[in-house]
């Protein structure tokens, strides 16, 4: 396929005139014809397609009614029957009345083109720049961040179940890709072990009798291993991303032994963020906060949130879902910052905020991050005496502390909590501390001296005072807002299942529901609809009015 961009064509004027019988009130689609000429064209999509050959469907149409899926909920078939029979579409896609648009998997090919060539993000750029031009963008305006997770494509299986049908998987990819050479390889047991999907209400009950299940399916797996190997001339297959997905599952489900292949316990598993969950979504990982388990990735958005202006998504992350919020907020201002849309005030959640992040947001980037940080967790700070941090001088230039008493510091070096949060690890000496007549008033420690680990605390501890303020509170309730956007994601657009598999494609449909968002608000806004108020129970729209006043 074939790109030579071209200029946009006007809307044909038969299509026009129905279009104005068949919808006299508008509606999102005759809107987008109308206003958003200047953002679908051909011109941002050249570099993804080569200038010789059969001509391709024009990627601004295949870009707009991928958008339009999102916005409808639509499948590709059912998009490409939309093409053909609906005139609000052709009005939007500026076709005429006969024309029959194309076939579905047109739009499953479009895509791929997108991923294969770094253009995932394209339509999303291309709005978001349009929204600059027109001011709905305010230059360092206030934005807000919340994340939500995403479940995988996939069905959850247990870890036998994932060995199982790993191996299974393999067995078929092998069978579809080398069909001879596994009729001739493949035992008569397998045959009947590995027919059909494995199902867990099917398997054994019994801890041993699961674990010698494992162990056979495991010297399954090692010898079509041995066999692939004996043959020089499959070296290739161990490309073979079924086959792959299969080494790295035996590594992380049975123990390195020559004799045999051991289960192992549940201790020795990798981390969630190595452990693959399932074959037919090898990206897919675990993940719990606080109640919720789920299996798949983490989305997270962030939306302007100035009053006077529409709310637009500004930035879309997609990550593994064991990925922790706070990791997120350095590449999320990062982005931000190329797309020159960096906002004075960033509100987020606990979980985004830590010490280095308020320092670093402020001296990096220039914004204020605003959010909770946590409590101090010394004792001292719990049972409100004692000697706390903030009883210590520190002087972050000279790298030197003093206690209460006047006693300096002998270490300082950098050091990382379980969390893996940059911290300041200060010590003092045992000379100083073991004769000190304030000890128990300092640490309970019986044998070591004080020790301070502690983030920038200047930044902490000013963070912690701030936000027990009136004023804090009133901006920080801006903040409940993103989980409204997240809510209509969710609700209206799929936001929280995946259509695809794989982190990759996730990310495409994040973004395209990105975009979906955008044209809703934008076309709810042009028609200057109130945005919907948050909303109250009966039983609580009858509170007392002095309640009401106090917030509660």
């Amino acid at each position: 396929m074939s790109l030579k961009p071209e200029p946009l064509l006007p809307i044909p004027e038969a299509t026009a005139r129905l279009a104005r019988i068949v919808c006299p009130k508008g509606g999102l689609c005759i809107w987008i014809g109308d206003e958003l000429s200047a953002v679908f064209e051909d011109e941002p999509f050249a570099s993804l397609f080569p200038r010789r050959g059969q001509p391709a469907e024009a990627p601004w149409r295949l870009a707009l009614v991928t958008v339009l899926q999102f916005v409808e909920g639509l499948s590709d078939r059912q998009a490409a029957e939309a093409v053909r029979t609906r005139i609000d579409w052709k009005y939007a896609l500026r076709l005429d009345l006969e024309d029959l648009g194309f076939d579905f998997s047109v739009l499953c090919e479009f895509r791929a083109r997108l991923l294969q060539g770094g253009g995932e993000a394209l339509v999303f750029e291309q709005l978001l720049a349009h929204a600059k031009e027109q001011g709905w963008l305010k230059a360092r305006g206030r934005q807000r961040t919340d994340s939500t997770h995403v479940l995988a494509a996939i069905e959850t299986l247990s870890r036998l179940e994932c060995v199982a049908e790993t191996f299974r998987h393999a067995l078929n990819v092998l069978s579809a890709t080398m069909p001879e050479w596994v009729q001739t390889h493949a035992p008569v047991e397998w045959y009947e072990r590995y027919a059909t999907r494995w199902q867990d209400y099917r398997l054994p009950s019994g801890r041993q009798e699961r674990q010698d299940l494992a162990e056979m399916i495991g010297a399954d797996g090692r010898r079509l291993f041995a066999l692939l190997d004996e043959t020089s001339q499959l070296s290739w297959v161990r490309n073979v991303p079924a086959v792959e997905t299969l080494r790295q599952v035996w590594m992380q489900q049975f123990y390195a032994d020559e004799q045999a292949a051991r289960w192992r316990e549940a201790k020795d598993l990798p981390p969630s963020r190595l452990l693959i969950c399932t074959p037919y979504d090898p990206e897919a990982r675990f993940s719990r906060k606080r109640s919720t388990t789920w299996t798949g990735y983490k989305v997270h958005l962030t939306e302007s949130c100035d009053e006077d202006l529409p709310h637009l998504i500004t930035d879309v992350q997609t990550t593994p879902a064991p990925v922790s919020d706070f990791e997120m907020t350095p590449p999320i201002q990062t982005t931000l910052a190329e797309r020159e849309v960096l906002p004075n005030e960033h509100l987020c959640d606990m979980g985004y905020v830590t010490a280095e992040h308020l320092v670093k947001s402020q001296n990096l980037h220039e914004i204020t991050l605003v959010g909770p940080v946590a409590a101090d967790p010394s004792w001292q700070a719990q049972e409100k005496t004692g000697f706390g941090i903030a009883d210590f001088t520190i002087d972050w230039q000279e790298k030197q502390a003093w206690c209460p008493q006047g006693c300096s510091s002998v270490q300082w070096f950098p050091w990382q909590d379980r969390h893996g949060h940059e911290t300041i690890h200060i010590k003092f000496a045992a000379s100083d501390c073991t004769p000190c007549p304030v000890r128990s008033q300092c640490t309970h420690a019986t044998k070591l001296p004080r020790s301070l680990a502690e983030l920038p605390f200047t930044a902490l501890q000013a963070a912690r005072e701030r936000q027990q303020t009136v004023e804090f509170k009133q901006v920080y309730a801006k903040r409940a807002g993103i989980e409204g956007t997240l809510s209509q994601g969710v609700r209206a657009f799929g936001l929280r299942r995946c259509r695809y598999l794989g982190e990759t494609k996730t990310r495409l449909q994040h973004l395209m529901i990105a975009c979906a968002l955008y044209l809703v608000r934008l076309f709810a806004w042009s028609e200057e609809r109130p945005r919907e108020p948050t909303r109250r129970s009966r039983f609580a729209a009858l509170a007392p009015a002095s309640l009401a006043a106090a917030g509660r």
